[in-house]
């Protein structure tokens, strides 16, 4: 099967054996696999592979199960399915563990559903479940035409959550309101600070879903209401912050964070089974809508990666196999 591997750095396509599956898992013949932020940095070199992980890149894919484990019985041959992986998902074929594997909704393409996993496993993980929002409650998103922040704002729309956002064009902020956002502030030219202030009345927000971390950190505490929440997911300014324990005291501030690559399979099941049961019908209902910024051949996947790393897109980017 060909398979895109990174040689000093490079992506190139190179040819590998078909993997074997585990009692456990499924083989899938991919049609489909999102381009994500954490591929760039296992190119890099910044961001290796968990213990026993594929070292192929490649998050979540859609396509076709061929093979089924002995101890599988929730999924068939013939299956359509998207799936979240470890790694992997840059080939023909790829395994996935069949807990992980999700229908694709009824009205959806394949490229659409590569689109879902990573995106939904984080921001249900992580908004929902670690930060437990609540209707009529406020969410502060940095980065709201990202893949993360598109399914951050209707995920939160759709449970009646207010949702203010950053981005870093004015274009990207239209964009953001068009999908549902209450406010869009254009970090290039506005203090988001002083911006969420105004906008809550100087209440600040009660979640904030950070990927940005470094001088944002101080900065996002500044936006918190009292018994607020804080979760980071990335840290694309540094991962270091000069931090003023005051105001995390005085305001019963949470700061927590996550990732989701490493994370136990039973974790990640209970995630999968509270989307399919949460979330599909919504997709389903056409209430969420997958977003697409532009799709790559398996031949075109380094200018997948310039597109990721320009960050000029709005939405997801997918590459298309098979």
């Amino acid at each position: 099967m060909r398979v895109i591997d990174v040689i000093d750095g490079e992506l190139q396509i190179t040819e590998r054996s078909v993997p074997n599956y585990s009692e456990t898992e499924v083989l899938i013949k991919v049609f489909a696999a999102g381009v994500n932020r954490a591929d760039v940095m296992q190119r890099k070199g910044l961001y290796p592979p968990p213990k026993g992980a594929s070292d192929i890149l490649g998050l979540e894919v859609s396509g076709l199960v061929i093979a089924i484990g002995s101890n599988v019985s929730n999924i068939k041959i013939g299956d359509k399915v998207c799936a979240l992986l470890t790694g992997g998902g840059y080939a023909e074929y790829c395994t996935a563990t069949a807990d992980l594997c999700l229908p694709i909704p009824q009205n959806l393409d394949f490229i659409q559903a590569a689109s879902l996993p990573e995106t939904f496993f984080t921001v249900w993980s992580n908004i929902f479940n670690l930060a437990q929002i609540k209707p009529q409650e406020s969410l502060f998103v940095h980065g709201g035409s990202s893949g993360i922040g598109i399914t951050a704002i209707q995920l939160a729309k759709a449970f009646d959550i207010n949702v203010f956002i950053t981005a870093g064009s004015q274009e990207k902020c239209d964009f953001c309101l068009q999908l549902g956002a209450d406010a869009a502030i254009n970090y290039q030219e506005q203090d988001f600070v002083s911006e969420i202030q105004r906008l809550t009345n100087s209440q600040g927000v009660d979640v904030i879903l950070d990927m940005v971390g470094g001088d944002y950190f101080a900065r996002n505490l500044k936006c918190m209401a009292y018994d607020a929440r804080l979760v980071q997911i990335a840290t694309q300014n540094g991962y270091r912050a000069e931090l003023n324990i005051l105001p995390i005291m005085l305001k019963r501030l949470t700061v927590t964070g996550s990732t989701l690559r490493d994370r136990d399979l039973s974790f990640k099941r209970n995630i999968a089974e509270q989307i399919i049961q949460q979330v599909w019908p919504l997709i389903e209902q056409g209430t969420i809508t997958p977003v697409i910024d532009k799709t790559f051949s398996l031949e075109n996947v380094r200018q997948a990666h310039q597109l990721m790393e320009s960050s000029l897109h709005k939405g997801k980017i997918i590459l298309t196999l098979n």
